[in-house]
């Protein structure tokens, strides 16, 4: 019954809500960039633009405007999800495969270290050095996932004479995920990575102030051999978007960490959802970490056996 009742809230010190301001670019604003970048989505292993060519500012930490990003309504998530169900591929593919892509992943993220902690510093106004902290944690969390992609195994109990129950542990699909504020990119990984790593395709609302940091992952993602559809990343404002993976009866499991307060486990009933609300300190590993998000990442099938003297 693990997937459908509620476990105590870790003891995190609740962060306190961004206010974030989804109006488009105002009028006479100059960006930082010499050209006008708009970061778009990620959806079926290509980047897309927002439907209805619907955009936001993205702030600075000091309320300088640095860029536009997608404002995803609900025809951007019902089009994620489309791209994430025909990617069922990677359900069914060996989890040492999907060890090795994730190992890729993390490499080529290493390798960006620079300009990913630049980008942090910008956006939250991190010091250089937390602002490296994070992105190499980020890269030690994919890793740490990555090396359980093979090694979460299921098993075997003994209950009634001369039966074996076998307890599998199976990937619950297609997953909506929504993060936190926070630690932008850190949070993202680390709540991807282990929905990844156990063979699930996942629909990401990204941080909500800081929405560039999707647009920088999605490009590390391009280049790490992930399946097409495996991973889709939404911007915006995650009140118009949960509803909609919430209701999604092709989204079998949600999780949220984000701020979105509605009521989600009301709309994810229609398909008996899976859902996990819950919050973490993301630089330590003891509450961002671990079997706990392997578990709440899988279903468990029993397979009951019989067999003779």
């Amino acid at each position: 019954m693990l997937e459908y009742l509620s476990e105590p809230a870790p003891k995190v010190k609740p962060a306190k809500p961004q206010a974030v301001d989804f109006s488009p670019l105002p009028a006479g604003a100059n960006e930082s960039d010499a050209i006008d970048r708009t970061a778009k989505f990620y959806i079926g292993g290509k980047q897309a633009r927002p439907d209805g060519a619907a955009t936001y500012t993205a702030y600075s930490a000091k309320g300088k405007p640095i860029s536009q990003a997608g404002l995803g309504n609900r025809k951007d998530v019902r089009n994620a999800v489309a791209a994430a169900v025909k990617a069922a591929g990677w359900s069914a593919s060996s989890p040492h495969l999907r060890a090795q892509i994730l190992y890729y992943l993390a490499e080529n993220l290493e390798v960006r270290r620079e300009e990913f902690a630049s980008r942090l510093s910008l956006m939250t106004g991190a010091s250089a050095a937390k602002a490296l902290e994070e992105v190499d944690t980020s890269v030690q969390r994919i890793s740490f996932y990555a090396g359980y992609a093979d090694k979460y195994d299921g098993k075997v109990h003994s209950t009634l004479t001369r039966h074996v129950t076998l307890a599998m542990n199976e990937p619950i699909g297609v997953m909506g995920i929504i993060c936190p504020d926070e630690a932008p990119l850190l949070s993202m990984v680390s709540l991807m990575a282990p929905a990844l790593a156990m063979g699930n395709r996942v629909v990401m609302l990204a941080s909500q102030p800081s929405p560039l940091m999707a647009g920088d992952l999605m490009q590390v993602l391009e280049t790490s051999d992930i399946p097409a559809g495996v991973v889709n990343l939404l911007t915006g404002d995650h009140s118009a978007m949960a509803p909609t993976l919430a209701d999604h009866d092709d989204v079998n499991g949600l999780w949220n960490f984000g701020p979105e307060s509605a009521d989600l486990d009301a709309g994810s009933a229609g398909n008996l959802k899976i859902t996990w609300t819950s919050t973490a300190d993301w630089l330590n590993p003891a509450s961002a970490q671990g079997k706990r998000y392997l578990r709440h990442a899988v279903q468990v099938k029993n397979i009951w056996v019989p067999y003779g003297e």
